[in-house]
Parts: C-alpha cells; sequence; structure tokens
C-alpha cells in the first residue's frame, strides 16, 4: 500500500480582530456607514476561529474554509484595512509546524502584527492541508490517485511560492519551517510525491512498459532531489524522525521499479541478457531500499515480484536463450518523463464561494484619491467664486463712477433733452467749457517736458556728486572716511526711478487722453454750448 507524507499545520490562537478593525475604519472611513461593516468584522472574526478549529479536519469543507479566510485577507481587506504595527494593531502568534517543544529549546513561536504575516502562515497552512487530504485518499482508486496528484502538485506550488515571498513578506527571522531552504525542500518533496501517484495510476492502468518506466524513473529523480535538499545540515534535524529515511527508501524503490519495468521492454525486444542485468540491478536496489528505509520500507510486494522475474528469467536463459548478460553499467540510460509539476498560485480567488465582506469599503489609495480629488475641486471652485467677486465688485465701481443704472433714463415719449445731461452740460460750461479743456491737451506736452527736464537734472546732480565722491575717495584713499556717495544717495536715486516710471507711464496715459478727447470733442463742443429754452 503505497505511503505518502503528509506535512503537520501551524498552530495559532484566536486574537481580537473586532475592535482594532473598527476603530481604523471610524477613524479613516469617517463617512462610512456602521451597519456596512459592524456585520462584515463579526463574520470576518468567526471565519478565522473557525479557520483554527476545522483546520484538523483532512476534508475539502476545512480546506474551503481556508480558502475563504485567505481570500478575504488577500482580495477584500489587502488595500482597505492594512494589519501592521502602525495602522490594524493585532498581534498574529502562530508555531512552529515541525516544532518538537523540548525541554531545552522550547515552543518556536513568532508573533508579528502584520497581516502579510498572517497571509504567509496561512499560505503555509493551506498547502499542509492539501498534503493531510491527498495523504487519506484511496490510493488504490483513480479518482484517489487524480485527487492526491493535484492536491500534492498544488501544495508543491504553494510552497515553492513561499520560497521565493516569505523573507520579504515577514521581514525578520522566520520560524525554521518557513526558512527558504525547508520550503524549497517541501516544495521538491511534494513534486515527487505527486509524480509517485502518477506513476501508480500509470501501473494500474497498465500503459506499456516503456512509458511507465520513463515516468518511475523520474519518480525516482524527483525524491532524489527532495532528499538532497532535506539532508542539509541546516534542515537535518528539523523534519519528523520518518521523513528522512522514507524518502531514501522511495529514491532507490522507485529506481528499482524503473529498471523492472525497463526490463520488461527488454523482454518483448528479445533481449534477455539486458533483462537479466536490469533485473539484477532492480533486485539490488530494493534490497537497498529495504536497509535504508528499515521499518518504514513498504515495497515487499514489488521486491518479491522482481525477485520471482530475475529467477524466471535466468532458468530461461539458462536453459534456452544462453544471452550474455552485460554489465549494467553499460546499459543505455532510461528515460525520463516528469508529468507532475509545481501548480501556480491561482491569479483570482482559492474558493468558488468567495465573497468580499466589505465591498463597501473602498480601498484606501482610492479613498486618498477621491479626496485629494475633492480638495483639489474645491480649491479651484473657491478661486473662481474670488475672481467673480473681483470681477464684480470692479464692475459695480466703474457702474457707480459712470452714474450708472441711475444715469439712464427713460426719454421715450418726449422730445426734452434729458434734466442729468443738461446739468453734466452746465458743468463743462461752468469749468471753462472746450476754450478750458483745449489748453489742458495742449499744455500735457510741455508739463511733460519740464518734469523730465527737472528729473534728469536731479539724477545728473547725484550723478555727479557720486563721481566727486569716487575721485575724492581715490585721491585721499582711507583718509575719506565719509559715508559713500551710491549708500547716502540710493533713497534718492530709487525715488527718481519711481518718478522716472511714472512719467513714461503718462506718456501712454496722455495718449490715451488725447485719442479719447479727440474721439468725443464733437460731443463735449456740443454740451459746451449754451442751452436753448
Amino acid at each position: 500500500m503505497a505511503t505518502f507524507l503528509a506535512v503537520p499545520l501551524k498552530q495559532t490562537q484566536e486574537v481580537e480582530l473586532i475592535k482594532p478593525m473598527r476603530s481604523f475604519i471610524q477613524n479613516t472611513f469617517s463617512q462610512a456607514d456602521p451597519d456596512d461593516y459592524n456585520k462584515a468584522l463579526n463574520e470576518f472574526s468567526k471565519l478565522r476561529n473557525l479557520m483554527i478549529a476545522k483546520s484538523v479536519d483532512k476534508h475539502d469543507s476545512a480546506l474551503e474554509i481556508l480558502y475563504r479566510y485567505y481570500d478575504i485577507k488577500l482580495f477584500a481587506i489587502k488595500n482597505k484595512l492594512p494589519i501592521a504595527e502602525n495602522q490594524i494593531r493585532v498581534n498574529f502568534k502562530w508555531r512552529d509546524a515541525f516544532d518538537k517543544e523540548s525541554l531545552f529549546s522550547g515552543k518556536r513561536i513568532l508573533a508579528i502584527a502584520s497581516g502579510s504575516y498572517e497571509k504567509v502562515c496561512m499560505l503555509f497552512n493551506i498547502a499542509a492541508l492539501q498534503t493531510q487530504i491527498a495523504e487519506v485518499q484511496n490510493h488504490d482508486s483513480d479518482e484517489g490517485l487524480k485527487t492526491s496528484a493535484k492536491y500534492f502538485q498544488s501544495a508543491s506550488g504553494i510552497f515553492g511560492h513561499l520560497k521565493d515571498v516569505v523573507l520579504s513578506h515577514i521581514q525578520q527571522d522566520p520560524t525554521p519551517d518557513m526558512n527558504p531552504d525547508t520550503l524549497n525542500a517541501l516544495s521538491a518533496l511534494m513534486v515527487a510525491q505527486a509524480q509517485e501517484t502518477i506513476y501508480r495510476k500509470c501501473a494500474n492502468d497498465k500503459m506499456k512498459d516503456v512509458m511507465v518506466a520513463k515516468v518511475v524513473h523520474q519518480c525516482s529523480e524527483l525524491y532524489a532531489d527532495a532528499m538532497k535538499l532535506m539532508q542539509l545540515s541546516t534542515l537535518k534535524e528539523l523534519w519528523p524522525k520518518e521523513w528522512i529515511p522514507t524518502v531514501v527508501m522511495k529514491q532507490a524503490a522507485f529506481h528499482a521499479m524503473a529498471e523492472f519495468y525497463q526490463s520488461c521492454v527488454c523482454k518483448e525486444a528479445r533481449s534477455y541478457g539486458e533483462q537479466i542485468a536490469r533485473l539484477q540491478h532492480a533486485n539490488d536496489l530494493m534490497a537497498a531500499s529495504s536497509q535504508r528505509g528499515g521499518t518504514t520500507f513498504n515495497f515487499r510486494n514489488e521486491q518479491g515480484k522482481i525477485q520471482r522475474e530475475l529467477q524466471s528469467a535466468k532458468k530461461d536463459n539458462d536453459f534456452i536463450y544462453h544471452d550474455k548478460v552485460p554489465d549494467v553499467k553499460t546499459l543505455d540510460p532510461i528515460g525520463k518523463a516528469q508529468i507532475a509539476k509545481p501548480s501556480p498560485l491561482p491569479s483570482k480567488e482559492f474558493s468558488d464561494k468567495f465573497q468580499d465582506l466589505f465591498s463597501k469599503l473602498v480601498p484606501i489609495p482610492v479613498y486618498d484619491a477621491l479626496n485629494a480629488f475633492e480638495n483639489r475641486k474645491n480649491t479651484i471652485i473657491s478661486g473662481e467664486i474670488g475672481r467673480l467677486r473681483e470681477a464684480s465688485t470692479l464692475m459695480n465701481s466703474v457702474l457707480a463712477s459712470l452714474n450708472l443704472p441711475a444715469a439712464i433714463e427713460d426719454v421715450s415719449g418726449s422730445n426734452k433733452v434729458p434734466q442729468s445731461v443738461l446739468d453734466k452740460a452746465k458743468q463743462v460750461q461752468d469749468q471753462g467749457g472746450m476754450q478750458h479743456l483745449d489748453k489742458l491737451i495742449n499744455d500735457l506736452p510741455e508739463l511733460l517736458c519740464r518734469n523730465r527736464e527737472i528729473l534728469d537734472d536731479c539724477i545728473k546732480q547725484l550723478d555727479d556728486e557720486e563721481l566727486s565722491d569716487k575721485q575724492l575717495r581715490d585721491q585721499f584713499k582711507e583718509r575719506w572716511s565719509r559715508t559713500p556717495s551710491d549708500k547716502l544717495t540710493k533713497p534718492m536715486k530709487d525715488e527718481c526711478m519711481k518718478y522716472k516710471h511714472i512719467l513714461d507711464t503718462a506718456i501712454g496715459a496722455d495718449k490715451v487722453v488725447q485719442e479719447k478727447y479727440a474721439s468725443h470733442k464733437s460731443a463735449i463742443a456740443l454740451l459746451s454750448k449754451p442751452s436753448v429754452s
């Protein structure tokens, strides 16, 4: 009967999830409705406790609970409820799966407030439970062998994935079961066991001997790979005591079975000498397997079959064929056919029944982006409102300066000049009329020239004074101790520059005034005339 090795599960304890997660939601998602998450928090906490209780059941229903809890950890709360030291602080304690708890070493337990740590420990337990379910299948049935192959390959893929990511997720020294070397060895062991189940199905289905030989030879090679990894000095003492003897036993036994099936191929090809050589080698390998396995050796039936075939082949060759038996070292190597391979992790959820308990909470990056959008929108709106108010104030000022809308009078149905126009005409006449305005406009160039002459004279006097000060300073050097002219006169020069800028601006303003006066001169002339009763 086939025997397989199953990985023990990591053990954990119940933790308080509801209070810290509710507090985080209230502080982070201030607008979230409590009805949207209180029930979800209770269900999530119950699911974790159920996961702990059901992990001991070697059944698909228990595996489904682990799947559901892991899926929620990975897909539902990963970006919504981050469990970490500085966010949602929940301390997860997980015990080493291979912890023997000796008197001197005590328990090997690692506690970290990290959702990533919980996730990798859950992945380990999913793989471990898959190996346990695979172990208890009926390996005399096709369905049992198929199920075992599926779960062993899946477990191999998970252990291989963990090997690559565990250190980045834990970011401190892991327990020995989570060491990358340990996980690598477990991945190799599980794919070897998956290949074994496939070999046994091939044998049960009575496939061609040449194909079975290749499959079982690859099985031996995979056990050899697992054996090397498991016998690393840092790992040898970690495994249960029967594991290494079982692996080294199977490596030799399956090599023996590969030689046996290849001998059957030789028999069909009437290569009786090679048949005997391979059977002798198979018998030697099976004897070595028995010695290595000790009490774990469970290939008695196969060993007896090889011995009977060897005796029969020798007898036939001695009496009938007289074929020369070659040295086994000169024989062609048996081919290999690897059917079992580590299964990649599913890109989506493990469970077909996955339900996002926290679907009404948006991921934190999305929530932050929404807040940033709202803040930016409010800033833009506030700016536009400010500009609108400024424009409204300016418009009101212009209207007030034009006495609008009060200046707009209803003159419909009347041929009289509005009183407001008559009042403005009187103001123009009282201030000198067109003659006064013409004089002001004509005086502008002269006034500008006079102002510029005064300003230029001031600047020249300051420059002359600075030049004189520089000459005297060069002449008397350190004896000329008064404050330098450029420092004393800087405020005055700044004033000069200011008035120079004002004059430059005034030139443009004068031009505008002259253009407007020219444009409205006829209307102003009309206002300058005396009114007619």
